[in-house]
């Protein structure tokens, strides 16, 4: 009889039959093409000069680790690499918002306009973000942001513009007291916290301020700030409650009463907003604070603004030249990604929060009666609903907004998710609502597709 041995391959029970080091059959799995040679494939070296070397690289390894296992065949293993490959060089899924939450914090906040994007792209690269080409010397930085932001509230005597609205008021809890000054008087009312269990008052004292609460949750006079306000009173600090609403017995003190009361008033305004806005007549706006008394303002740049993450200043020259020039200022400033993209959005077309605040109802309507019409030719269980909208991400905090949505199987609400692009919408008494006050209309022919391809069970 013929001497054999066998011993169990590693990792499964595949056997080698040898017959005095003779091989008889040959694991497939020694056919699996190797990385170099699976790198030069046209297609995979073009997807490395786009997403770079090392997400290639995983891509291989993950399809080489199939046919390894046996899933694949080794010829196989190309085309399974280029199926591995990520979209793009970033984890970040594009999302169509369609909560019908037109500014929604887990989403990224305010999508940025067409305009603003190709700003970003053309800055992405050397710029003159602090160079003067005609002179050739040093300029100021992000002039033309600054510029852009000082014509859009012409209250302000001077602007600056930091990483977020965080930001911007530890920079004036910052630079703006001192051993001698160090109190911030506030209402108790506006002690308030937002996201992510970030509470106002923390961030102040982490500067080294002192609180001066005044006031009670629900009503705060004039006389409760002149009682706490003193030779040790920095400013008083008035913040915009964004995120809740306080009715019933209440009491708050406007601000031109404020202003006369001696020290700077600082008002957080919050959202972003410049100017009035007729939808939001009890959202606060800068231009309006400073003519009626503020020293300085602080708002978003990514919310009802809807442009790039930013802490807007707003104010007295010197007020605002206190903060610019204090060392704490370096480590809160912007690159010019966003001062390319705020600039374009002060400057450029309406932003897309801007263009969902002013849409009419009817014309959404008009909108989910065609999505529907397209989906239900196809089959689909699709219908019109009305539909209640919100500003969202810390603004005009009970403002609901007439909107219509497609009402979809509940069912489709993960595939969706996991779609390309996404789509988030909400759910309600069983059915899947896409509001479509939140989804830009030149995004509705790209949500038909990603439905459909959900209902299939693909990818659009």
């Amino acid at each position: 009889m013929p001497a054999y041995t066998a011993r169990p391959y590693p990792e499964n029970d595949a056997v080698f039959r040898c017959r005095r080091g003779i091989v008889r059959d040959v694991d497939s799995r020694r056919n699996v093409p190797r990385t170099d040679l699976l790198l030069a494939d046209p297609r995979l070296a073009e997807a490395e000069r786009r997403l770079g070397r090392a997400l290639v690289k995983a891509a291989v390894g993950r399809a080489q680790q199939q046919a390894r296992d046996g899933r694949i065949a080794p010829e196989q293993v190309a085309d399974a690499a280029v199926a591995e490959l990520p979209a793009r060089a970033t984890a970040l899924t594009p999302v169509i918002n369609a909560t019908g939450v037109l500014v929604h914090t887990n989403l990224g906040r305010a999508p940025l306009s067409a305009a603003a994007g190709a700003a970003i792209a053309a800055a992405a690269g050397h710029c003159d973000v602090e160079f003067d080409l005609v002179s050739g010397t040093r300029a100021r930085r992000g002039a033309g942001a600054l510029d852009a932001l000082a014509r859009a509230v012409p209250a302000a005597e001077a602007v600056a513009v930091v990483n977020n609205n965080a930001a911007a008021l530890v920079l004036a809890a910052t630079a703006l007291t001192s051993p001698e000054t160090d109190e911030i008087v506030i209402s108790r009312g506006e002690l308030i916290e937002i996201g992510d269990r970030f509470r106002l008052p923390d961030l102040l004292v982490s500067t080294g301020a002192r609180l001066r609460e005044v006031g009670t949750t629900n009503r705060t006079t004039r006389a409760d700030y002149a009682a706490a306000t003193g030779p040790r009173t920095a400013f008083i600090l008035k913040v915009h409650p964004s995120n809740f609403r306080v009715e019933g017995f209440t009491a708050a003190v406007v601000m031109p009463e404020l202003a006369g009361l001696g020290p700077p008033v600082v008002f957080d305004i919050g959202s972003g907003l410049l100017v009035p806005h007729p939808l939001l007549p009890g959202e606060p706006d800068a231009d309006t604070a400073l003519r009626d008394g503020a020293a300085l303002v602080t708002a978003s740049g990514d919310k009802l603004l809807g442009g790039p993450q930013a802490g807007l200043l707003l104010g007295r020259a010197g007020l605002v030249r206190t903060l610019t020039r204090h060392p704490l200022a370096r480590a809160l400033r912007v690159d010019k990604l966003t001062l390319a993209a705020l600039e374009a959005t002060l400057a450029g077309p309406v932003p897309p929060v801007a263009a969902a605040l002013a849409a009419d109802p009817a014309s959404v309507f008009k909108r989910a009666e065609r999505v529907v019409a397209r989906l239900v030719s196809a089959g689909l269980d699709a219908r019109v609903a009305a539909a209640k909208a919100a500003v969202g991400g810390g603004g005009a905090p009970g403002v609901e907004l007439d909107s219509a949505a497609v009402s979809l199987p509940e069912s489709l609400a993960v595939p969706l998710r996991r779609g390309e692009p996404a789509v988030v919408g909400r759910l309600e008494q069983g059915r899947l609502l896409l509001d479509l006050r939140s989804v830009s209309e030149d995004h509705d022919s790209a949500l038909v597709k990603a439905i459909l391809a959900a209902a299939r069970g693909g990818s659009a």
